[in-house]
C-alpha cells in the first residue's frame, strides 16, 4: 500500500498560487502606504502642532481592532469584498510605522549637512528631495520592515472578507478542526513574513553608511531574495487580473462551514457541467449571512446558498413565520426588491440546535428545551455571534422560553461550539442540526417543543443580473432541487468534519452517485 503524500502536486500549487495572493495584496498596500505615509510624514515635520495631529490620528487608527475595521469597511465600499476593503485595511495598519520612520529619520539629519545644503542654494525642495529623503531612507526603510510583518499577518484574517491568500487555509482549517490546512496556512505566512524582514533588513543594512558592509556575495542573495518576492508578487497580481478568469466566469461564493462549503461546490460543479461558464471559487467560507448577501446586491457574487429562515428573519428584517411554503414565498418576494433570485429548495432544513453531552442531559432529565429552564442556575452556556444576535437566535429564544441563565452566555465561534460541549467547557450551545458533529461528540438536540424556530430550507441565492446575462444557469442551480435530504446532508458534513475529506471531493462524489455529473475522474 502506498503511502500518501502530505501535499499533493496539485495542493502544492494551489498553496504556491495562494502566498503569491498573499503577497500581492501585501505588497499593493505597503505601495499605498508608503505613498500616504512619507508625505504625511514630511508634513508632520513642519510643526509640532502637525506632528500630534498625524501621529494622533494614526495611533488611533492602530488601535481598532482588526475584524472590526474589516467590518467598517465593508460599509465604506458598500458590501464589496475581496482585495479592495482587505487593501484599504492593510494601507490603514501600515501608516504608523511609516509617518514615525519619516519623522524620525528627517530629524535625524545633521543639521550642519543641512545649512551646507543651503548655502550651495537649493530650495527646500531640492534639500528635501536631494539630501534629506536619500538620508533618512535607511531609517524610513525600518518602518517599512515593521509595517510588512505586520501587513503579512494582518493579511491572514482579511480571509474572512474573501481576499485570496492563506489566510483562506486557516479559517478552514479552524472551521473544519482540521489542524493540517491550519498548518499549511500559518506555516507559509510564518516563512513569508520571515522572508520580507531578512530582504528589507539587508536593504537597510546595506543603505545605511554608518554599518559595516557584508560581503558582495551576501548582498547578491539579498537581491535575489527581493526579485524572488516581487516576482512572486507579479504572479500574485497577475492571478488576480479580471481577464485571467474570461468574462464567461460567475462567482460563487459560501458562507463559512463545511456544509456551505460543500453546497457552494456542488453549485459551481453543476454549472460548469452543464454551462459554458467558468466558475470563479475564489470566495469560499466567508463570514455570516450579511457579508455574503452584501456581496451578491453589489456584484461581488453571483451566487450562493441560503436559508429561507434566515433569509426572513435576518436579511430582510421580518418576524418569524412557521409555515415553510409562505416563508420561502415571502422571502422570494423580498428579495426580489434587491435584485436577487431565490430558486428552488434542495430538500432539506438546517435549523438551529440546541446541543448537550448525551450523558448530562439524561443525567438532569433534559429532553426539550423547556426543561432548561429548571436548571438554568448551573448550566453554562456558549453560542455563536450571530445566533446571540439576529431576532431570531438568543434574543427571541430567551423570551419565548422564560430562559434566564445565571452565567451569560459565552460567544465564541460556532464550529469550535461542538468540542466545547464534549470536553466540558459548556454545557450547552447552539449549533447545526444538519452536522455531523452531533454524531462525532455523542451530542443530543433538544425538542424545540415550542416551535420558536422558524423553516430553514436550504436555498440557492442568485443574483438577477447574473440571470440574465447566463439563462442557462438557472436550469443548472435548479438541478439540486428536492435531491438532498437531512440525513444525507448530515452524512455529507461529518466525512469534512470528522474524516477531514476534501469538501470539493464530497460534493463532486455526490453529484455523480445521483448522475448530476458525469462519471470519471
Amino acid at each position: 500500500m502506498r503511502s500518501v503524500p502530505w501535499l499533493t502536486a496539485a495542493e502544492a500549487w494551489a498553496l504556491a498560487a495562494a502566498t503569491a495572493a498573499h503577497l500581492d495584496l501585501v505588497v499593493e498596500a505597503l505601495v499605498l502606504g508608503i505613498a500616504i505615509g512619507v508625505p504625511l510624514g514630511i508634513l508632520a515635520t513642519g510643526s509640532r502642532h502637525a506632528e500630534r495631529l498625524v501621529l494622533g490620528v494614526a495611533n488611533m487608527l492602530q488601535t481598532v481592532p482588526s475584524l472590526a475595521l474589516l467590518g467598517f469597511l465593508l460599509f465604506v465600499f458598500h458590501g464589496q469584498i475581496g482585495k479592495p476593503p482587505a487593501r484599504a485595511a492593510l494601507v490603514i495598519y501600515a501608516l504608523l510605522p511609516i509617518i514615525k520612520n519619516t519623522i524620525l529619520g528627517l530629524r535625524s539629519v545633521d543639521r550642519g549637512v543641512a545649512e551646507a545644503a543651503l548655502g550651495m542654494g537649493m530650495t527646500a525642495w531640492q534639500r528635501l528631495v536631494l539630501v534629506e529623503l536619500p538620508l533618512s531612507v535607511p531609517i524610513l526603510i525600518g518602518g517599512i520592515r515593521v509595517a510588512t510583518v505586520a501587513a503579512v499577518g494582518m493579511a491572514t484574517i482579511a480571509a474572512a472578507i474573501g481576499a485570496k491568500g492563506l489566510g483562506s487555509y486557516i479559517f478552514r482549517g479552524v472551521e473544519l478542526s482540521d489542524v493540517r490546512q491550519v498548518l499549511l496556512g500559518s506555516i507559509p505566512a510564518a516563512l513569508l513574513a520571515l522572508a520580507c524582514d531578512a530582504a528589507l533588513g539587508e536593504g537597510e543594512r546595506a543603505l545605511d553608511p554608518a554599518r559595516p558592509k557584508h560581503s558582495r556575495l551576501r548582498a547578491a542573495a539579498a537581491l535575489s531574495a527581493v526579485a524572488v518576492l516581487v516576482g512572486f508578487a507579479a504572479w500574485g497580481w497577475w492571478n488576480d487580473l479580471p481577464a485571467r478568469h474570461g468574462k464567461a466566469a460567475i462567482v460563487v461564493g459560501s458562507k463559512d462551514g463545511s456544509e456551505m462549503i460543500i453546497l457552494g461546490h456542488m453549485l459551481a460543479d453543476l454549472v460548469e457541467a452543464n454551462t459554458p461558464l467558468t466558475v470563479d471559487r475564489g470566495k469560499f467560507n466567508l463570514g455570516g449571512t450579511l457579508v455574503c448577501y452584501n456581496a451578491l446586491k453589489g456584484g461581488g457574487l453571483d451566487a450562493y446558498v441560503e436559508y429561507t429562515g434566515t433569509g426572513l428573519t435576518t436579511i430582510l428584517k421580518e418576524p418569524p413565520e412557521y409555515d415553510p411554503a409562505l416563508v420561502l414565498e415571502h422571502v422570494r418576494r423580498g428579495l426580489a426588491r434587491d435584485g436577487v433570485e431565490c430558486l428552488d429548495p434542495f430538500g432539506f432544513e438546517n435549523t438551529f440546535a440546541l446541543l448537550m453531552r448525551r450523558e448530562q442531559a439524561e443525567r438532569l432529565g433534559i429532553r426539550t428545551i423547556s426543561d432548561l429552564s429548571k436548571h438554568v442556575a448551573t448550566l453554562r452556556s456558549g453560542f455563536g455571534p450571530e445566533f446571540m444576535n439576529r431576532p431570531d437566535g438568543f434574543p427571541g429564544l430567551s423570551r419565548a422560553y422564560g430562559l434566564r441563565f445565571e452565567h451569560a452566555p459565552r460567544e465564541m465561534n460556532r464550529n469550535l461550539l461542538y468540542q466545547a460541549i464534549a470536553q466540558g467547557s459548556i454545557d450547552l450551545g447552539a449549533g447545526d442540526s444538519t452536522d455531523g458533529r452531533i454524531g462525532t461528540f455523542d451530542l443530543v438536540q433538544l425538542e424545540d417543543d415550542r416551535h420558536y424556530f422558524p423553516p430553514y430550507q436550504a436555498v440557492p441565492l442568485v443574483s438577477a443580473a447574473a440571470l440574465r446575462r447566463h439563462p442557462a444557469l438557472r436550469d443548472a442551480l435548479n438541478a439540486l432541487a428536492g435531491k438532498i435530504d437531512v440525513r444525507t446532508m448530515r452524512g455529507l458534513n461529518r466525512q469534512v468534519d470528522e474524516a477531514h475529506r476534501d469538501p470539493a471531493v464530497v460534493a463532486r462524489e455526490y453529484l455523480r452517485s445521483r448522475d448530476l455529473l458525469p462519471k470519471g475522474p
